[in-house]
């Protein structure tokens, strides 16, 4: 019972006395199983739409407006907004995951708090169902240095502050106090909306773009369909192909 309360609290979430062994593992538990079952083990990580053949990257903002200027943002948030509000339902059953990439001496996850769960979870008493699990780095397993911390806290549309959380993503390269990681810029992150109910994955990855994957294509079909305008020209051919 302490030694869990202490590694939730070292990470920078909450102090929490009551946890089980069988609560602490249960959200990697369903993620592990829903990409065994439906994504054929699919290992979330950047780049989802080159791992997986029934994606869409869309193309969140405008290459041709400057980053500095208002309009770049304003764009990002109005697409990724649009896109999450058009695949998550308020009924849907969803696993919010964050991957935090370090280096393993790195403690800083120890010093201050995440700010995902505690900061965009509206209500705090959810944080009794978060999980953390320490993964081999995402971006090679050979990396015996580096280290990825992966958080999951199950969760409906409605609990979460979903516009704010898209908008800080969409902040990640830019000095903004909204920014998820703006007290350590040496370490990465990635955050995963599952939705378990519709078999799809939501990646956000930054302002640039976001990958959307299903099990089936026919449940992201609608995406193709109406927001295909909104397509990444880069991948536009291979994406055509998935749906035609």
């Amino acid at each position: 019972m302490k030694r869990l309360s202490v590694i939730i609290g070292e990470f920078g979430i909450a102090v929490i006395e009551y946890f089980t062994v069988a609560d602490y593992n249960m959200n990697h538990d369903i993620l592990h199983s829903f990409l065994e079952k439906h994504f054929e083990r699919l290992i979330l990580g950047p780049s989802l739409f080159y791992l997986w053949k029934n994606s869409i990257r869309f193309e969140i903002s405008d290459p041709l407006i400057p980053y500095y200027k208002k309009e770049h943002l304003e764009q990002a948030f109005y697409r990724s907004i649009r896109l999450f509000e058009a695949v998550f339902e308020e009924e849907d059953e969803i696993l919010l995951v964050t991957d935090v990439h370090s280096i393993k001496k790195d403690i800083f996850l120890q010093k201050r708090p995440l700010n995902v769960y505690l900061k965009y979870i509206k209500n705090k008493e959810k944080l009794y169902q978060l999980s953390h699990h320490p993964l081999p780095s995402v971006f090679d397993e050979a990396d015996d240095q580096s280290v990825t911390h992966r958080f999951a806290l199950s969760c409906k549309k409605p609990e979460l502050k979903y516009v704010q959380l898209l908008k800080a993503i969409c902040y990640e390269d830019f000095d903004h106090p909204s920014s998820i990681l703006k007290n350590n810029p040496q370490s990465g992150y990635d955050i995963y909306f599952v939705n378990l109910s519709k078999e799809i994955i939501f990646h956000l990855y930054d302002d640039r773009g976001c990958d959307v994957l299903a099990s089936n294509k026919e449940s992201i079909k609608f995406l193709y369909e109406e927001y295909n305008h909104w397509i990444l020209d880069y991948d536009r051919k291979e994406i055509d192909l998935l749906f035609k």
